[in-house]
């Protein structure tokens, strides 16, 4: 008895799926500057600072950064997007 199963294919990204994780990436980034220009990650004493806090508190701060992108930060993204997706209209005429 043979079983054949056929797996569902995944479908490649849209062009507009990819612009806008593009977008969001792009605000993650600027809220990441923004964020390390405010002391958000910089080593408080009381944990006994060091070379390892410095280097994974930049880990924090990106994390942070994608979280608030995501979940719609400061509407960078949005706009960011509805532009590449006008360039990418006008490219396609």
């Amino acid at each position: 008895m043979k079983i054949f199963t056929t797996l569902p294919t995944a479908q490649p990204p849209t062009t507009a799926e990819k612009l806008q994780a593009a977008a969001v990436e792009l605000e993650a980034a600027f809220l990441a500057e923004m964020l390390k220009s405010s002391g958000l990650g910089k080593a408080s004493e009381s944990f006994g600072g060091g070379a390892g806090e410095d280097q994974f508190s930049s880990f924090l701060v990106q994390h942070q950064a994608r979280a608030l992108a995501a979940s719609g930060g400061l509407g960078l993204s949005e706009i960011l997007f509805q532009s590449m997706m006008e360039k990418t209209d006008a490219d396609q005429f």
